[in-house]
Parts: structure tokens; sequence; C-alpha cells
């Protein structure tokens, strides 16, 4: 494999890499036409702690969520936030965003809190505020918000804001991993899986990645994955890692597409494909991650033309359902 698959791809990039996949939503607008869940009924009363148990208008549509967001209920400010931040339109630009989720910031909603302090991380809708961000993070961490903490763990890691600190770092991760944060246990394999603030330990960095793939987190499924592949920290297993990097791939998680491909490019676990390997490898390539582009020209040569019009046609319905969840991804509700 080339430089591109030398390690692996570092969970600590979790709020940047988010960040990247919210600005490509806003850039494909259509691909988020959020879906009433459920399509009528008490939708709101099913999440919202404020109204659970209490009557609210069916069916839960915009109407009604903007309705309760004017009303001040901070649940409702905070979904139109996420909306306006995602689909972006008339009276839904990301000024909209920041203003709600500053609503109901300010009325102590801890989601709404960790989303401010994801506008004010990468400058949006405000001017960038690594301290802003900071104060609105610890407020929701206060408050037991388990993304809080993991994103804490991630500005302490990098140094964005703060003194990078290691130990710090180990802290909030280690709380937001006993919530259930998959993406703090991710975060703790890789500070095993590289020895960042404690002894290098790859069989406790395997064992973070295996808790974070287990609950289905796309990281920690081609992190698991990679170290299949590899033999580091796990007996060396070319069927395992092509099971989780498939499960990964699955997810939109463009570094496991791109490993998947490779795979079927090279025949290593499954016999080879390369109209498979060529819609993995595109699908990651149109979202942007160009670490596995050199191999399309070659696998194309192999390909008949209509072997090759499928594989492209499926590659953007992979990379369709990607854009799709990528709002999941970055923004709390």
């Amino acid at each position: 494999m080339t430089t591109a698959f030398s390690s692996r791809y570092r969970r600590a990039t979790l709020l940047a890499a988010a960040l990247a996949l919210l600005l490509a939503a806003i850039a494909s607008p259509q691909a988020f036409v959020k879906k009433d869940t459920p399509a009528s009924g008490d939708c709101l009363a099913l999440v919202d702690p404020e109204v659970r148990g209490q009557a609210v208008p069916p069916p839960c549509d915009r109407q009604v969520v903007a309705e309760l967001a004017r009303s001040g209920r901070a649940f409702a400010q905070n979904q139109l936030g996420i909306e306006s931040a995602v689909v972006l339109g008339p009276n839904r630009t990301i000024d909209d965003a920041r203003k709600w989720f500053e609503k109901a910031a300010r009325q102590g909603y801890a989601p709404a809190q960790v989303n401010l302090a994801v506008l004010y991380l990468q400058g949006w809708g405000v001017p960038q505020n690594y301290g802003a961000a900071l104060y609105w993070l610890k407020t929701a961490a206060d408050k037991g918000n388990p993304r809080a903490y993991t994103n804490l763990g991630i500005l302490y890691l990098e140094g964005w804001g703060v003194r990078q600190d290691y130990d710090q770092a180990l802290l909030n991760f280690r709380i937001a991993a006993a919530h259930g944060e998959t993406s703090a246990m991710v975060n703790l394999g890789f500070m095993s899986d590289n020895g960042f603030g404690r002894p290098k330990d790859q069989l406790s960095a395997a064992d973070w990645y295996r808790q974070a793939a287990e609950r289905g987190d796309p990281m920690g499924q081609s992190n698991l994955g990679d170290m299949y592949l590899r033999g580091e920290g796990l007996p060396q297993n070319d069927g395992l890692a092509l099971e989780w990097f498939r499960k990964a791939a699955q997810q939109g998680h463009t570094g496991a597409q791109i490993k998947l491909g490779f795979l079927y490019m090279t025949g290593r676990a499954t016999p080879k494909d390369a109209e498979a390997a060529y819609s993995w490898i595109l699908a990651a390539t149109l979202a942007a991650d160009y670490r596995g582009k050199e191999y399309l020209p070659d696998l194309e040569k192999e390909l008949t033309p209509e072997q090759l019009a499928r594989a492209k046609e499926r590659a953007h319905v992979l990379y369709e359902t990607e854009s799709r969840s990528a709002v999941e991804t970055v923004l709390v509700r």
C-alpha cells in the first residue's frame, strides 16, 4: 500500500473532519431534507425532556418546531439551529443557526452549547474565538454532556485555544467514554496507539477501538480493521480487516472505503473485483479524500464500459448516502 495507508487515521481530528463534512453538506443542501421521526405524532415528546409527557400538536413538522422555538423552547431552538446550519435557504443561514443555538445555549441547553462552541471554533456566523468555544464546552460539560467532554479532550490533545495537555485530554476522553461516547473511546485508542500521555500500548488501543467499533462508530471500525490488517495489537487477519472496513465504509468513512477498495483490487481476503474497488475508491474521492485516486486510472482499464458505468453510478449513490449522514456527525441534538 502507498504512504496514504502508512498509519491509522487520527480520531483526534474528529471535530475538524466533521466540520469539513458539514461544509460539504452546505454545498449540496438538497441532500439534507430532514425526515420527520415519526412522520406524524408527538415526535418532540420522544426526545425533548422539556415536553416529554406533554401534548405537542401533530404532526411534528417544521412549522410546529418553529412555533415552539419562538415560544422559547430550547430544544426546538436547537433543532432550528441545526436545520439552518445544514439546509441553507431563505431564513436558513449560518447566522440564523448561530442565533438559534445562542438562544438555547443561554437557557442552559447543553447540546446547543456544544453546537455554539463548534461555530466559534470554526468561525461560522461569528469570528473564530477559541475562548468562547472553550467557555461553552466547559459550560456544557458542567451539565454532564458527554460530547462536550469529547470536544474538550480534542482541544487539549491538539492545543486548540489551550495549552496542549495530554493528561487533561485523557481525563476528558475517559469521562466521555464512561458515558458511552464512542468518539472518546477512539481518541483513547489513538492516544494509546501513539503513546501520547502514556507509554505506547497497542493492546489497549485495540481494546478501545473495539469498544467503539462494536457500538457502531465508523472510525473505531476502520482503525480496528487496520490493526487486523497490519497485525498490530491483534493477530493479523485479512478477513476481519475486510469485515470491519466494510462496516465503516458503508457508513461513509472515506479511509475505510479506500482500504476496502484496495482489498478488492488486490484480492486480499476476497476475490479480486475491479468494479467494486473502483466504486468504493471513487466514492471516497468524490468526498474529497484523494488518497486512493491514483488507483482509479488502472482500475478503469480493467473494466468494460458497462462495468465502469455501473461502478460510477454506485459510487455516486455511496457518496450521497455519506453526505446525508454528515449532520449526525457534526451537531448535537
